[in-house]
């Protein structure tokens, strides 16, 4: 009898409960080996690149993503993986390196570092050569794969080939992949993969955002590359040799039989037969891959309206006056005492507050209600619950990669050993098999680059390395999204445009679904429909003033999500990039709220991009505004959605600061940003303190800055900069419960020991002050709670915590960035409560909150709160407050903290554990220029 195959996921991947009956022990020996041998069979060339003579880095950049360059697997490996765990070739061995820092940085040295990371040199060294392919034939590009980490080194002699190359080894590592990917942007993933609840808020959550039509996908390919100059001619050529290389190695594997397997299990393809069709690719994919990956990582802004209703609710218990008052203090717009990236002082305005705000739309109290986006459910789609990406597990932890995004550490020059920058960075897009990312090295006319892509649009390097620089970048979020307030007319689907009536567009995408051997989910349909509006689609229904509008979503870049492709190009184009200056004007090409950082071997560089439209005056981009020309972005035109933007001059954007930090924090001074949290707390100060206490010690290494970024990465950041105050209220006077003096005890060892969340040593699975660990993650809620909603009340206690989460640490699985996704400590109160704290103990504060509310301020009654919740936490047991998942056991604390890779297909990963960092990373110090 053969052994049961695990339920997986593909944001929820179901495998059949047994092997189909065909697989027999026999047959089960054949399809393995016609399944492998294309994939292992490598070529006895012996190649090297001549790529490394353009290599200025002198052996000093590295860089890892984990879990594998292998995203593929066939059906015989998919079923060898979930039997018996064996792993396809290069699908995991990015894993382990990365892995194990958290147990090796302490003694790292410059010598370790590739240990933990992988070389990231131009071109493979002759004895490195695991194979090498002349995709589809053609004399004019090569593929050569290291044996390290099978990553694809492609080299061509025309523009042409290199880019077809590109494509060929995109969908060697990433099909499957890339054809999710490019039917979720489209809102077709349920049609296309089965219709698990969890599919169905994945489609969901993105095709509200980004409701296009063919046409609309179409338009934007158009109008990116006919509006670009010779640059968009190149750009248009490149994506079409790039899917020419796609669809010749769908040609070839499904004639080969050694495409993914998942289109097997999706019932896409016969395993006997070999019916059925794998879709070619076409430039509109490319468009729907855009999208969602600029929704994920690069459209910062929007919640005006929730930021309106937790405004309602302060001006409802306190008075208009008090109430904003107490609104903005919350807000921290521009907080004084918020870590920067730019700290030399400098300021640059952007979406401030105005003396007088013009043109606010707030609705009604009770009046919003958020539009209907799913209608005519049949089937098992008419007991769904799924309605949004928040549903499932799976689905929450893709979406919240958006929100974990990305760290950077740069030092300049002055302040290294060598006299070179140094640069530790990456984005932290979450952790995923396959991985979202895939790394390449490309050489051809034009083009030098090695890096990380997003899988399906790598035709260039997105993050990485050129001959002599290496570039990366952090989720920025300034406000690009605004919310208007359209009055209605007519009927709930008309509204006034400049004084006429005008019908909104409705826009539909119909899908239906059947069981397949990876969903068993019944069949069922359903209709999802978006209304269109000259000022985006509309987010929700309200009243103001008793008049009917719909709250609408205009994003700077909608329907341009294809206008970043020259950036990316310029980025690799070695011709262009040679110093600070032509980076920055490289990536102020890209649209995508983004925090840049450059590094070569004598300068330092950062610049935000992003198209900020101008707003019109005394406009709040805070709340909603009405639909009316006087408050409209200048220069606005709705046909294209094009506006006026701000200047670049006008973006943060510095050259050889001292050193950038950047976890994304505040950019500058008076730079509000579009998320709320921005204090006196935020992760990026644990970066702020390691890197600046570095650089005034001077001498900094490659391995010192890895350090800083690794002991950060283990940081608990309530505990580091929050609990020493709260046990100062605690200990203001002798703790006379025996078990609230207890807690202390622990908590303050922990304190003393670093306030890091580690393991007592490599692969116990057991955390060193694993009590205190435990106590803290059950009272900070308690204690929160016990803070602030007295003074507060619950309906704008709850309305602020909607606004932001009270917490984020590594096991909150319901936080915003769910459970085990690694990333942590971006969205919470601990600025707050540092801020009152403070305040209660009569310490300065720079931009505090508008009264105090730990015991109405009395230190007393503080204290009372404190150690009331403090014993309530301590009685709280593992099995209390980490309760166990589809994951982990009820009580296992590292594994509630653990990360997975989660499933994107039919190949699963073994847990890591914690590490708050980058899921691509480099570090680089180069020796030399052009």
């Amino acid at each position: 009898m053969p052994r049961r195959i695990p339920r997986t996921t593909l944001d929820r991947l179901r495998t059949p409960r047994r092997f189909p009956k065909f697989l027999k022990a026999a047959s089960i020996c054949v399809l393995i080996a016609g399944l492998l041998s294309p994939l292992t069979q490598a070529a006895a060339a012996d190649t090297s690149t001549a790529a490394a003579a353009n290599d200025y880095c002198g052996g000093q950049c590295s860089d890892i993503l984990p879990p594998g360059e292998n995203g593929n697997a066939t059906l015989a490996q998919i079923l060898l993986n979930q039997a018996f765990g064996t792993q396809p070739d290069h699908a995991e061995d990015q894993l382990a390196p990365y892995g194990n820092l958290p147990s090796g940085y302490s003694t790292l040295t410059d010598a370790k570092i590739n240990t933990f990371f992988n070389d990231a040199s131009f071109g493979v060294a002759s004895d490195q050569v695991a194979s090498t392919t002349q995709p589809g034939g053609r004399s004019d590009v090569t593929i050569v794969r290291d044996k390290k980490t099978g990553v694809p080194h492609i080299t061509g002699t025309t523009r042409y080939g290199t880019e077809y190359g590109a494509g060929y080894a995109a969908a060697q590592d990433r099909l499957w992949l890339m054809d999710v990917f490019r039917h979720v942007g489209r809102g077709q993933l349920t049609t296309f993969a089965g219709g698990a609840a969890s599919n169905q808020g994945l489609e969901q959550e993105f095709w509200r955002n980004a409701p296009y039509t063919e046409a609309d996908l179409q338009a934007q390919i158009d109008n990116a590359t006919a509006n670009a100059g010779a640059r968009g001619t190149q750009a248009l050529a490149d994506a079409n040799a790039y899917i020419d290389g796609i669809n010749a190695y769908i040609d070839a594997s499904d004639s080969g039989r050694y495409f993914p397997g998942e289109y097997v299990l999706t019932g896409h393809k016969d395993s006997v037969t070999n019916a059925g069709t794998i879709d070619h690719f076409k430039l509109t994919d490319l468009v729907a891959l855009a999208s969602v990956i600029g929704a994920l990582f690069g459209s910062g802004g929007g919640g005006e309206v929730n930021n309106a209703i937790s405004l309602l609710a302060a001006q409802s218990k306190y008075g208009v006056t008090e109430g904003t008052k107490l609104w903005e203090s919350f807000r921290e717009r521009n907080d004084p005492e918020a870590a920067l990236t730019l700290h030399n002082g400098e300021s640059f305005p952007y979406a401030t507050k105005p003396d007088t705000a013009q043109g606010e739309a707030l609705p009604d109290a009770g009046s919003v209600s958020q539009e209907q986006l799913v209608y005519d459910r049949t089937g098992s789609a008419a007991t769904s619950t799924a309605t949004s990406a928040s549903t499932t597990a799976a689905t929450t932890s893709l979406t919240s990669a958006k929100r974990g995004m990305s760290n950077a550490l740069v030092v300049s020059g002055k302040y290294t050993a060598s006299g070179h920058p140094i640069a530790v960075f990456g984005p932290q897009t979450g952790y995923f098999a396959p991985q979202l990312l895939m790394l390449q090295e490309i050489q051809g006319p034009g083009l030098s680059a090695r890096g990380a892509s997003f899988a399906g649009l790598s035709m260039y390097v997105e993050l990485g390395r050129g001959q002599d620089y290496s570039w990366s970048a952090t989720t920025s979020g300034q406000d690009i999204i605004d919310t208007y307030a359209v009055e209605l007319c007519q009927d709930d689907y008309h509204y006034l445009y400049h004084g006429t009536c005008t019908a909104m567009d409705k826009i539909e995408q119909t899908n239906s679904w059947k069981p397949t051997t990876a969903d068993g989910t019944a069949a069922g349909s359903y209709r999802m429909q978006v209304y269109r509006t000259k000022y985006g689609p509309v987010e929700y229904r309200a009243t103001v003033g008793g008049k009917k509008v719909a709250y609408t979503t205009l994003r700077s870049s909608f329907m341009h999500e294809a206008d970043s492709i020259i950036g990316f190009q310029m980025l690799n184009d070695p011709d262009y990039v040679k110093s600070p200056a032509t980076f920055q004007s490289a990536v102020q090409h890209i649209n995508y709220t983004f925090n840049w950082f450059y590094a070569d071997s004598t300068h330092t560089a950062y610049y935000n991009s992003g198209d900020n439209p101008v707003r019109a005056t005394g406009v709040d981009a805070e709340f909603p505004v009405w639909a009316q020309a006087a408050y409209e972005w200048q220069g606005w035109n709705p046909a294209t959605n094009t506006a006026t933007y701000t200047a670049a001059s006008a973006h943060p954007n510095s050259v050889d600061q001292d050193y950038y930090i950047s976890w994304n924090n505040k950019q500058a001074k008076d730079y509000t940003t579009a998320s709320w949290g921005d204090g006196s707390v935020h992760r990026g100060n644990l970066l702020e303190d390691r890197v600046k206490k570095l650089v005034a010690a001077g001498g900094v290494t490659r391995s010192a800055l890895v350090k800083a970024m690794a002991d950060a990465a283990l940081a608990d950041l309530r505990a580091e900069d929050v609990l020493p105050d709260l046990l100062k209220v605690v200990n203001s006077s002798t703790v006379t419960d025996s078990t609230a003096a207890a807690a202390v005890s622990k908590l303050s060892a922990w304190v003393t020991a670093g306030a890091k969340r580690t393991e007592t040593s490599s692969g116990s699975h057991t955390y060193a002050n694993a009590d205190a660990i435990r106590i803290l993650d059950a009272w900070w809620p308690l204690l929160v709670k016990a803070e602030f909603q007295p003074g507060l009340g619950s309906d704008l206690y709850t309305a602020l915590s909607n606004n932001l989460p009270i917490d984020e640490s590594p096991s909150a699985a319901h936080g915003p960035t769910g459970s085990h996704a690694g990333s942590s400590f971006q969205y919470g109160w601990w600025s707050y409560v540092d801020k009152d704290i403070r305040a209660v103990l009569g310490e300065s504060v720079q931009g505090g909150l508008s009264q105090k509310y730990c015991g109405s301020g009395s230190l007393s009654a503080c204290r009372d709160a404190l150690i009331s919740t403090l014993k309530e936490a301590a009685g709280k047991t593992a099995s209390d407050v980490y309760p166990g998942d589809d994951q982990c056991s009820a009580g296992d604390q590292w594994c509630a903290d653990s990360i997975v890779q989660r499933t994107l297909g039919g190949i699963k990963h073994g847990k890591i554990t914690w590490q708050n960092r980058p899921t691509y990373q480099q570090v680089v110090e180069y020796t030399s220029h052009r």
